[in-house]
């Protein structure tokens, strides 16, 4: 059992990071009033979650995901079976796919996690086991990437301070340090070791917000340590080296990849080498260079590989790291593109355009079979090699608001599809929908309204507004994007 850390702090993130370095297996209990749920873990993975609110049962993220109809949802309580989990029945009945079971299981575990991280004041008991015998395992969540977007949505609370002031920090891993953004990561290298966490503040004189958010952030990936870690552990066990621990086998393949990735990049402009167009923004660039991070920097490799091979993959990660920080810099961006003018021509051409048409259809298939998580993945490369064409937006929007947790960023994108294609109906109807789902009615009003000023006889646009003034029958994405998708007419 994982015990109370003696500062009196009790959180989530700490279990978590416990749990993933050590890779342990077994039960975490969460109680806070009357909410209680229930985390499950093999070898440091999450692999099961439980939950007794209604919203974040799976049969209810099924269908906010558009996994399931609303018919089989309204019946639900049918597919009820003992010996059976409520996705297995629904894949059984053909009622939806294994896919998209495995889909929303994998949400739900995310979005049961994540909700604990803004709790200082619940009661978490972790039973360990040696095995977790009984449960479905075909999907599993990686906890590291869970931490840093729980920790990143929580608020700040003077109990992080209160638990880490006394603290005397030191650098220990760095197997998860490109999770970080630049000003994090400036942080950290400034962190070496020797004075408490208070002390280093005042002498960094960083936001106190972003400085004690960021040194819990820091611990629970394992990027640093502290010198009393037996406060934490109660001295019961030593954590194994992080690096060793999680650095995956490299295959033949993986160093294939980089050799040749390393014989063309010295003859790549900066942005062929992150893959972006001379018209990226400084979040683009960010985008692209953390995806980059993920696959070539060097702690992603196995310590056992040749020298001749790490040598490759350090001068490729090198490149790719001046690359961002030269196009992240206003001032050394425009010095290099007056010395490079033709820097970006290549990217901003018909290979570039290709490549973002080609991924468009791809995404577009995906959208069609439901594959929402797939498809905002792709789109988002899509948006980013071509910022011109209001229907990539569009179907961007549309996927995303598909998908509850993405609606914020789904209205930001209609906003940009309405600038490039003010003329295009379907741009309102999406957002007028986004409204809709979110119970904002005026807005949604308007919006349909808007649709059918450049299309009076928009079906999709009439019917909504026919719903929303009293009409009985109204029109879900499913059927409002499945055969009129950007600006055909139904008649």
């Amino acid at each position: 059992m994982i015990e109370r850390d003696k500062s009196g702090m009790e959180h989530i993130g700490l279990h978590l990071r416990k749990i993933h370095f050590q890779k342990l297996s077994g039960q975490l209990v969460f109680k806070r009033e009357a909410v209680q749920k229930h985390l499950f873990f093999l070898d440091g993975n999450l692999v099961l979650a439980k939950t007794n609110i209604p919203e974040e049962r799976l049969g209810e993220i099924l269908f906010k995901l558009g996994k399931i109809s609303e018919e089989a949802h309204s019946e639900i309580e049918r597919y009820i079976e003992p010996n059976q989990t409520i996705g297995e029945t629904l894949s059984q009945k053909g009622l939806t796919s294994q896919r998209n079971v495995d889909d929303g299981l994998a949400y739900q575990m995310r979005e049961i996690t994540l909700s604990l991280f803004p709790h200082f004041d619940g009661a978490i008991i972790f039973q360990e086991k040696s095995a977790v015998a009984g449960l479905g395992l075909a999907t599993q969540v990686n906890l590291p990437y869970l931490i840093e977007d729980g920790v990143r949505r929580m608020k700040f609370q003077p109990a992080l301070q209160q638990y880490l002031q006394r603290k005397s920090p030191y650098p220990k891993s760095k197997a998860f340090v490109h999770l970080l953004t630049a000003e994090e990561k400036e942080m950290l290298d400034k962190i070496k070791g020797g004075e408490e966490s208070e002390a280093l503040w005042r002498s960094l004189k960083y936001n106190p917000d972003f400085f004690w958010k960021s040194l819990y952030l820091f611990y629970c990936l394992n990027l640093i340590d502290f010198r009393d870690e037996d406060q934490i552990s109660g001295g019961k066990e030593k954590e194994k080296d992080i690096a060793a621990e999680t650095a995956p086998a490299t295959s033949e393949d993986q160093l294939l990849e980089v050799v040749a990735f390393q014989e063309k990049i010295g003859e790549m402009s900066y942005y062929q080498i992150l893959g972006i167009t001379k018209q990226a923004t400084e979040e683009d660039i960010k985008k692209a260079y953390f995806q980059l991070a993920r696959k070539y920097h060097p702690d992603r490799f196995d310590r056992s590989i040749s020298a001749n091979y790490r040598t490759k993959i350090e001068d490729v990660f090198d490149k790719i790291t001046k690359a961002y920080r030269t196009l992240t810099s206003r001032e050394q961006r425009k010095v290099y593109d007056i010395k490079t003018p033709a820097a970006g021509a290549q990217d901003s051409g018909k290979d570039v355009a290709k490549k973002a048409d080609n991924k468009f259809r791809q995404a577009k298939t995906l959208y069609s079979q439901g594959r929402f998580e797939d498809a905002v993945v792709l789109l988002d490369e899509v948006v980013r090699l071509n910022r011109t064409k209001g229907g990539y937006f569009l179907l961007l929007a549309i996927t995303e608001t598909k998908i509850p947790a993405f609606r914020r960023k789904a209205e930001e994108h209609f906003m940009k599809a309405i600038e490039l294609e003010p003329w295009n109906p379907e741009c309102y109807v999406g957002l007028g929908v986004l409204y809709r789902l979110e119970g904002m009615t005026l807005k949604a009003t308007k919006q349909f309204q808007k649709a059918l000023e450049y299309d009076a006889d928009h079906e999709a646009a009439l019917k909504e507004l026919d719903a929303l003034t009293g009409g009985k029958k109204k029109t879900g994405l499913k059927g409002l994007f499945s055969t009129s998708l950007f600006g055909s007419k139904k008649k």
